[in-house]
């Protein structure tokens, strides 16, 4: 009778132990399935009228607050990406041209200015480009970065400012022909500068979401947007940080 008892006794920790298992690889998988992106511009060249000199110490809480996967930053000094990193992971940077000068735009600092994404974990392949279309009202010529994770390439972009016919041009390149040709599935973090024109450059299968103003995260049919939240700066940038969350379509 103590013998049976016994089993039974192990039989019931057997399926208890199967049970908390299959809870755990069903919420572990949950977990590695969903992608947070956080996009942010930070005004940090030290030459615009919304630089406040402030943007970076506030991105930094925000990162620590809602811990992303990945950042896309745009307007930001090689540094600023360099200091968001810490305690990150890795930090990925390209400066944007200067027409004038042939060599990088830089910030008021000196340092080059430009784009940049943050990951949790070491990218395979660092790929970006100059646009062929290009505002010549402005010295800034426009770029766009893409990195290599495990599972996704990670993009970022900040189109021209103050010529929309440009600005979608550069989009109708990106979307039509730099990001499909990715390897894999693409989530792309960047300040469009793009309301009505933007529809334009989408393809049926790109989804988005947005801040309300110009900047968006763009993913191909992989993945689903399942939320998005707009995040306040406190006045220390002019854009709000846009964190989105992801989910394989």
């Amino acid at each position: 009778m103590q013998r049976v008892t016994r089993r039974k006794a192990w039989s019931g920790l057997l399926v208890a132990c199967l049970v908390l298992v299959t809870a755990f690889c069903t919420t572990g998988a949950g977990r590695r399935d969903d992608v947070r992106v956080l996009q942010m511009n930070l005004c940090n060249s030290g030459l615009a009228g919304c630089y406040t000199g402030r943007a970076v110490a506030t991105a930094a809480d925000v990162i620590r607050a809602q811990n992303p996967d990945v950042v896309t930053l745009n307007e930001v000094c090689r540094s600023d990406a360099a200091v968001l990193a810490r305690g990150f992971g890795a930090a990925t940077f390209r400066p944007v041209p200067d027409r004038r000068t042939g060599g990088a735009t830089r910030c008021r600092n000196g340092e080059q200015y430009g784009i940049a994404i943050l990951t949790r974990g070491d990218e395979s392949q660092v790929t970006g480009g100059t646009y062929p279309m290009q505002n010549p009202a402005d010295p800034e010529q426009r770029a766009w970065l893409c990195l290599d994770t495990a599972d996704f390439s990670a993009c970022t972009t900040h189109l021209d400012a103050t010529n929309a016919t440009v600005a979608r041009a550069q989009c109708r390149y990106l979307l039509g022909t730099v990001l499909p040709a990715r390897r894999t599935p693409v989530v792309l973090g960047g300040d469009l500068n793009l309301r009505a024109g933007l529809r334009a450059c989408l393809s049926t299968d790109d989804r988005r979401a947005d801040d309300g103003g110009f900047q968006n995260v763009v993913v191909n049919g992989a993945f689903a947007i399942t939320s998005k939240r707009v995040l306040d700066m406190r006045a220390t940038t002019d854009h709000p940080g846009l964190l989105v969350t992801l989910a394989r379509g």
